[in-house]
Order: C-alpha cells, then structure tokens, then sequence
C-alpha cells in the first residue's frame, strides 16, 4: 500500500488514526483473517471511508450494531470470506451489555447517564458504540473484550444497583427508534452563517459565536467558514443544538429568499 498517501495528512490524531487503518488492512490481507479498529465516531467515519476509497480497499465493511449507528468499527478481511460472511460472525468482536432498570427508574436514565457510567469505571470511550436507550433501560453496543468487565462491574455503582444487567448478542439487540421532526426554513442565502442562525434560532452574531467556537460540523467534518455554501444531502451539527439533514431545496419566496426543508434528529 502506498503510505505515502499519509502525507497528504497535517493532523497528528487523523494520521496516527489513518495509518492504523492502514495497518489492519495489510494484517488482514498478510495473515489472510479478520481484522478491526476500535469504535469511530462520525467524523472520523468520513475520515476513513475518503481514506479507503484512496487506498482502492474493497474488503472491508463499517459496522455498529445496526445501519443508523453513529459510532462504527472498520472490519477488514481477506478475499476467502465476503461481507455477508463477516456481519454473522460479527458477535466474535461486539456485543451487547443491556440494563434493565426497576420499576421506580424506568425512563428516569439518558443517554449522557449510561455512558457516564462507563466512562467512570475507566472504560475507554473508543470501546463503546452507540447506547439504544428506551424506558426500561438501555442496550450499550460495546467491543467484546471489555463486555465481561462491565457486566461485572456495572452492578457496583449506585444508580445500576439494583438493575438486571445482562449480556445479549448482536442480534439481541432491541429495535432502534430514529425519531425525526420535519420543518422549514427561510435564509436569505445558503450561506452557513445564514442556516445555522436558523436552525440554532440565534441572531447572526450568536451563530458567528457558534461557529467561531467550533462547534458547527458539516458532515461531520468541523466547518468554521461562516461563507461556507450549504447544499442539499449535507448534514449539519451543531453543539447542545441537535443534528439537521438538508432535505430539499423547496423554492423561494416572493422576496427571493431561499426555502429549506430540513429534516431534524429528535
């Protein structure tokens, strides 16, 4: 493979992170088995899959549980198996720890309160996938060699104590519910200062503060160019404001404004 690709790369984190994807590629294809990484998060899911297309890799699928998941491990294989064999043997590398509250805490937990818990007993973030929390508890999507750890120690803290806590297989895995609003927007141009001020429903000079403050993604990538054009399929993030998918460009108004339809993650 060429390496020299990793050049291209100023960041420090996004070559370390890149040239390890390089390495599972290459073990997987020398030793001719299964490799994986840890579990990615969004952007570096962009990262990598723009990376891959570079390198001309075939064999490997990006995976977290189920298909909406927003944290995913890259598994690569030799050209003996194919992707259909790989996702059914895919219990050998992730696993499900579900809690299962009592009665009095049912719909009490969110999301920020389970992976707290995790993170608390010295679990690193990277080990954990997506956490399918419903009102009797939640099922956490974690590599499988921390999974004995936690269904050991989860019981330990206080706010679990007196939940069931279980260990399930990957195709245990409860029904993910992804709840979407669909609403409007007016901008005068598709400018990202103009679009974040209303999805933010800010003044421009908060959403010049949100951006400069790195906290606006576009397709999870952090975007701080306020000029920056947004177009439709993109999707925006913004900080403790919520997730947007830029849906269709409806039309414009009489004045010449543009209408957005944007579907919002709920």
């Amino acid at each position: 493979m060429n390496r020299e690709l990793l050049n291209e790369y100023k960041d420090k984190d996004n070559k370390i992170l890149l040239a390890q994807i390089m390495d599972k590629a290459e073990m997987s294809e020398s030793k001719n088995k299964i490799e994986n990484t840890e579990f990615l998060d969004m952007a570096q899911i962009e990262l990598v899959q723009n990376f891959i297309k570079k390198l001309n890799l075939e064999n490997y699928i990006l995976y977290g549980g189920f298909r909406e998941a927003e944290r995913k491990i890259a598994v690569f294989y030799p050209e003996k198996f194919n992707s259909v064999i790989v996702e059914k043997n895919l219990s050998n590398i992730i696993q499900i720890i579900r809690i299962e509250l009592p009665e009095e805490l049912k719909g009490k937990y969110t999301h920020r309160d389970y992976l707290g818990a995790v993170i608390k007993l010295g679990v690193k973030r990277e080990k954990v996938g997506d956490i399918v929390v419903n009102k009797t508890g939640a099922d956490i999507i974690v590599n499988k060699d921390i999974s004995k750890f936690l269904l050991e120690n989860l019981g330990g803290l206080t706010r679990f104590s007196k939940s069931k806590i279980t260990l399930e297989q990957l195709e245990d895995l409860r029904p993910v519910e992804i709840n979407k609003q669909e609403l409007e927007i007016i901008v005068s141009s598709l400018r990202l200062d103009n679009v974040i001020s209303e999805l933010a429903r800010c003044s421009r000079n908060k959403a010049l503060d949100i951006i400069n403050t790195e906290r606006v993604f576009i397709n999870f990538q952090n975007e701080t160019k306020k000029t920056k054009l947004i177009k439709v399929g993109d999707m925006v993030t913004i900080r403790g404001k919520g997730r947007f998918f830029i849906k269709e460009l409806v039309g414009q108004t009489k004045s010449g404004r543009n209408i957005i339809k944007i579907e919002k993650f709920v």
